[in-house]
């Protein structure tokens, strides 16, 4: 198993807003080829998260829509998706970009963290989800 992308521990500043009110990454690793991004968090809690996760689960006004919860898309066929790259944003957060061209989700170290505690539970709704509409983690 190789690491192709690796994000060091990178702490906020002294007194930040984010300093007490978000577990911090201690550290990110993504694996390309296998298709996951993991995180190790301050708060000691570490997550494994599947592109395809990721993907269907991006906080983009395409996936989540304008209105809230309430206009949420789901969106299927991305069984195979790949990570290409993960950029930083500021110091709060990671652009993903896909390889089926989605580029425009910005998650934030809290959206991670709240990914990783919710996947059970987020999993099993897209599934029934996915079940509902008639439509398929496959292309």
């Amino acid at each position: 198993m190789s690491v192709t992308d690796r994000f060091p521990k990178s702490a906020p500043d002294e007194g930040s807003y984010e300093a007490n009110t978000t577990p911090w990454p201690n550290e990110l690793r993504v694996f390309k080829a296998e298709g996951r991004i993991e995180v190790d968090f301050s708060d000691g809690k570490s997550f494994v998260l599947p592109a395809e996760y990721l993907r269907v689960e991006s906080p983009s006004a395409e996936v989540m829509g304008h209105g809230g919860p309430a206009t949420k898309k789901v969106v299927s066929g991305r069984r195979h998706v790949k990570i290409v790259t993960v950029e930083p944003v500021g110091n709060y957060a990671i652009r993903i970009v896909f390889d089926d061209k989605h580029d425009t989700g910005i998650y934030s170290w809290s959206y991670l963290h709240e990914l990783g505690e919710t996947q059970t539970e987020r999993w099993a709704e897209y599934q029934a989800a996915l079940l509902y509409y008639g439509l398929s983690r496959d292309p």
